[in-house]
């Protein structure tokens, strides 16, 4: 089932009109009919805001929905993914598509001088692997601290309490992976 059925299928169940939905969401009515009518897929944003409205949980919208994805996903240098940032002094890009429908999640991790991210601790079964690109970084995991410099990695449980901080002069690059995909 697509997204746009879902939708609508949980729309209907409730006796809900698309009216109805768009004011309760905060969603244009033509975005919601665009997704409904499989013309578009629509954001995270407006997917939370659906979900809400319909008085679910974001898993549950997403329960039972599929996506016929490439087998190949190429992304060139030039293509930027979308960046979201931890705090002042740290971000991530996605480097792939569709990362909701996917079993891993790579992102690029890009943290300032003397910037960290936020403690973040992933739903039981997570894990995470960094790997050091450009810079000097202590990741704390689970009350223990790791220092790795370019060409570094380390794998760990990411349902552990975890943070990355920059402890070099230089802005901090590292590739991470975390699977199962969490947002």
């Amino acid at each position: 089932m697509l997204i746009g059925t879902r939708i609508k299928q949980l729309r209907k169940e409730r006796d809900m009109s698309l009216t109805g939905l768009s004011e309760k969401s905060g969603v244009q009515m033509a975005t919601l009919s665009r997704i409904e009518h499989l013309k578009m897929v629509g954001s995270l944003e407006s997917h939370l805001n659906i979900a809400k409205a319909l008085g679910i949980e974001l898993s549950e919208l997403y329960r039972d929905v599929e996506k016929e994805q490439e087998k190949v996903e190429l992304k060139k240098q030039s293509a930027v993914g979308e960046v979201f940032m931890h705090n002042e002094g740290s971000s991530f890009e996605l480097l792939t598509n569709n990362v909701l429908v996917k079993k891993m999640m790579p992102t690029l991790l890009k943290i300032d001088p003397k910037g960290q991210t936020n403690i973040e601790q992933n739903r039981e079964k997570s894990e995470k692997f960094v790997y050091v690109l450009e810079g000097d970084v202590e990741i704390r995991v689970g009350g223990k601290s790791f220092q790795l410099s370019r060409n570094s990695s380390l794998y760990f449980d990411a349902s552990l309490p975890h943070q990355l901080v920059n402890i070099g002069k230089l802005t901090a690059k590292a590739l991470c992976v975390l699977t199962p995909v969490e947002l």
